[in-house]
C-alpha cells in the first residue's frame, strides 16, 4: 500500500512539473512575440549641438519614425563630451563636428570612429562691434580666435582668403597654426585663448577688434551670420559637419537610413529656408 501511494504521489508530481514546464514555454513564446514586435522599431541615440544640429534632427525625427527609427536627441554645449559619450556607448552617433576636428580627436584620443557621411556646412564669420568692414580694421588690430587648435587652420584660411594674411607655402592649411603666418601686412595681433562657446560673449563685450565665431554658436546666441558678420566664409568650405559613429556601425541599416533622411530634399530645403544661407546643406 505504501509503495502504491508513493508511486501515485510521484506520478502527480511529474504531471505538475510537466504542466509548469508547458506554462513556461508558453510564457517564453509570448515574451518572444512581444520582443519581436518591440524590435520592429530601432532606437538611435544621437548627440548634437543645440543649433543647428539638434534643430535639424528634430525636423528629421518624425520622418525617421515612419521608417521604424526612434530618434533620441542628446544636446551638448561643448565639443568634448559628445565624442567621449560616443566612445563609451552612451551614444550611437554624434552630429556636431567637421572632418578636421574628428581627425584631430582620433589622433589625440585614439577613438575608433569613422565619418558616416556629411550633412551641412556652417560658414565661420568675422564679427566686429567696432568696424563695419574688413577694410576698416586698423594697424595692429587684435583678432580673437577659438582656443580649439582644430579651428585654427580653418580660421586662418578664412583670413588668408580675405587677403588679411598669407600662410606659408606648402603647408596643410587645415592644420595651420598662428606660427604658420608668413605675411601679416597690418601686423594684426592674434589672441587664441577663448573657448569657442565664449566667443559670442567676447564679441558682445567688444573684446578685441574682430572675433571669428563658428556659426552654430552665433546662431545659438541670436546672431544671424549673413547679417551680423562683417565677412563670411565661402559656401564652398571643406569643413562639412558630419555624422560620426564607432567604426563598423556605419554599415548598419539604421545608420544608413539616418543619413538618407538627413540628406534628403525635404531636410535640405528645410535647412535653406530656416537659416537663409547661414547653414548650407552639402548636397
Amino acid at each position: 500500500m505504501k509503495k502504491f501511494l508513493a508511486g501515485l504521489l510521484l506520478s502527480v508530481l511529474v504531471l505538475a512539473l510537466a504542466a509548469c514546464g508547458a506554462d513556461k514555454k508558453e510564457d517564453a513564446g509570448s515574451t518572444t512575440g512581444d520582443k519581436d514586435k518591440a524590435d520592429e522599431n530601432v532606437t538611435l541615440t544621437v548627440g548634437a549641438s543645440n543649433t543647428p544640429h539638434a534643430v535639424i534632427l528634430e525636423k528629421a525625427k518624425p520622418i525617421l519614425a515612419e521608417q521604424g527609427i526612434d530618434l533620441k536627441i542628446e544636446t551638448y554645449q561643448d565639443y568634448v563630451l559628445p565624442n567621449q559619450d560616443l566612445e563609451s556607448g552612451d551614444l550611437n552617433a554624434n552630429y556636431f563636428q567637421h572632418i578636421p576636428y574628428l581627425d584631430l580627436q582620433i589622433k589625440d584620443n585614439g577613438y575608433d570612429f569613422v565619418n558616416a557621411g556629411g550633412v551641412h556646412i556652417e560658414p565661420i564669420g568675422i564679427y566686429s562691434k567696432k568696424y563695419k568692414s574688413l577694410e576698416e580694421l586698423p594697424e595692429g588690430a587684435t583678432i580673437l580666435l577659438s582656443n580649439s587648435v582644430s579651428d585654427h587652420g580653418r580660421m586662418l584660411s578664412l583670413l588668408e582668403a580675405k587677403n588679411l594674411i598669407k600662410l606659408k607655402d606648402g603647408i596643410d592649411k587645415t592644420a595651420a597654426e598662428i606660427k604658420d603666418i608668413a605675411e601679416n601686412p597690418k601686423n594684426f595681433k592674434f589672441d587664441a585663448n577663448t573657448a569657442p562657446e565664449m566667443l559670442v560673449q567676447m564679441f558682445e563685450n567688444e573684446e578685441g577688434d574682430a572675433v571669428l565665431i563658428n556659426s552654430n554658436y552665433a546662431i545659438d546666441n541670436g546672431l544671424n551670420p549673413t547679417e551680423d558678420a562683417i565677412s563670411l566664409e565661402d559656401k564652398e568650405s571643406p569643413y562639412v559637419n558630419i555624422i560620426a559613429v564607432r567604426a563598423g556601425d556605419e554599415t548598419k541599416p539604421e545608420i544608413k537610413k539616418f543619413l538618407e533622411v538627413l540628406t534628403s530634399k525635404e531636410i535640405q530645403d528645410f535647412i535653406l529656408e530656416e537659416w537663409k544661407g547661414s547653414v548650407v546643406p552639402v548636397k
